[in-house]
C-alpha cells in the first residue's frame, strides 16, 4: 500500500527536477475511479481544463490557487479539499505543492461495478 506522503516527496522532487516544474503519478485505478498524485513547482500552472463529471482536489503540500472560469475560486492550504466537479479550472501553485487528484469518470457501455 503507497504512503501519500513518501509519494508526494517523490513526485514533488521528479517535478523539480523537470524542465516542466510538474510531475504527475496514477497510484489508483479501479474502474471509473482513479486517484493522482500531482505535483507542480511554485509559479508553475495546469492550464484551464473541464474536470469529469466528480473530482476533488486534496492539497496535501503547499498552496495553490484554484481559478474556475478565469474567476478566483480558491486558495488552499495543505490539508484542505476542494471538488471541481465538471468545472472549467486550473491550477497555479503558490508555493511548491503536491495534491491527490481523485476522479471518477462516466461508466463506459459494457462496465459493471464489482458488488461486495
Amino acid at each position: 500500500m503507497p504512503r501519500l506522503d513518501d509519494l508526494a516527496g517523490a513526485n514533488l522532487e521528479r517535478a523539480r527536477a523537470a524542465g516542466s516544474g510538474h510531475s504527475a503519478e496514477l497510484v489508483v485505478h479501479d474502474g471509473v475511479l482513479r486517484q493522482t498524485v500531482m505535483a507542480l513547482c511554485a509559479g508553475r500552472e495546469l492550464a484551464e481544463h473541464v474536470a469529469p463529471p466528480a473530482a476533488t482536489l486534496q492539497l496535501l503540500r503547499g498552496r495553490i490557487r484554484v481559478l474556475k472560469r478565469g474567476h478566483l475560486a480558491e486558495e488552499l492550504a495543505a490539508g484542505e479539499l476542494l471538488s471541481l466537479t465538471d468545472s472549467q479550472h486550473s491550477v497555479e501553485a503558490l508555493e511548491d505543492s503536491v495534491f491527490l487528484l481523485t476522479t471518477v469518470s462516466r461508466p463506459s457501455d459494457g462496465y459493471h461495478p464489482r458488488v461486495a
